[in-house]
């Protein structure tokens, strides 16, 4: 438990919802009654979120989401702040939760194969994976926020949104052969599909980082990793200790 009032957390979990107006109303009462501020938002692929406020309304509030089967295993990441980040509630029904414009790309019916933090940590600490090929990561941030921080030596695409990654993945194939990839974003959930659309297209060894470079965070820290991670609230990113980067103004 942190010193500091404000709980802040990110969670996303891909599952079919077949009854998102009913969902959204649901979502936007019980954050309203506990005066939660974030962004909620649903498709019928599943959920992806950003909240804040206080940290026992905002673990009832989880645990309300979570009594329903299908967000049983919504994962939050948590990281703490002086200050609300966000100004105002939003629930939001989408055709994605992570805008890609890829349909065949249904992380909801199965997801790609992911590594944990301290498995990552270790392979970069050995310079390869545990069968003895190199390891490459892969970032799947927008450029501005990989020049915010990044794993060293990752693969930077430049993209300036998420939806250019299928054209640039084509582009970079062969930068991708013989490798163990590992794809990774803030939270999880771009590097997800991410790992899912390379598969498709014949990587055969590519990983997504489970839970992200917050979750690397919460569990290894920095090692491996130079800079901060860009968050998009009024945080403006956090340190690799989880703290607000605007708390120090």
């Amino acid at each position: 438990m942190s010193s500091l009032p404000v709980l802040n957390i990110s969670a996303y979990v891909f599952t079919p919802i077949h009854d998102l107006p009913d969902l959204q109303q649901a979502c936007l009462a019980q954050a309203q009654v506990r005066q939660l501020l974030g962004t909620i938002l649903l498709a019928e692929e599943g959920i992806n979120l950003f909240l804040a406020g206080p940290p026992e309304d905002v673990r009832t509030w989880v645990r309300w989401l979570q009594q329903d089967p299908r967000f049983a295993a919504l994962t939050p990441k948590d990281s703490w702040s002086a200050k609300q980040p966000f100004k105002k509630l939003l629930v939001k029904v989408k055709n994605e939760i992570i805008r890609m414009n890829h349909p065949t790309i249904q992380p909801q019916h199965g997801r790609a194969p992911a590594v944990p933090p301290a498995t990552l940590k270790r392979w970069l600490d050995q310079g390869h994976d545990d069968r003895g090929r190199a390891v490459v990561t892969l970032d799947t941030r927008n450029d501005f926020e990989v020049d915010a921080g990044a794993f060293q030596g990752a693969l930077d695409w430049r993209l300036t949104k998420f939806s250019e990654f299928p054209e640039a993945a084509k582009a970079h194939l062969d930068a991708l052969k013989d490798k163990t990839i590992v794809s990774y974003c803030t939270g999880g959930i771009r590097c997800e599909k991410a790992a899912i659309y390379l598969r498709e297209l014949g990587v055969e060894d590519v990983y997504q980082l489970d839970g992200g470079i917050l979750k690397y965070f919460e569990e290894v820290g920095s090692d491996h990793y130079t800079g901060d991670c860009f968050v998009f609230d009024e945080r403006r990113g956090v340190h690799p200790d989880l703290s607000a980067l605007k708390d120090e103004a």
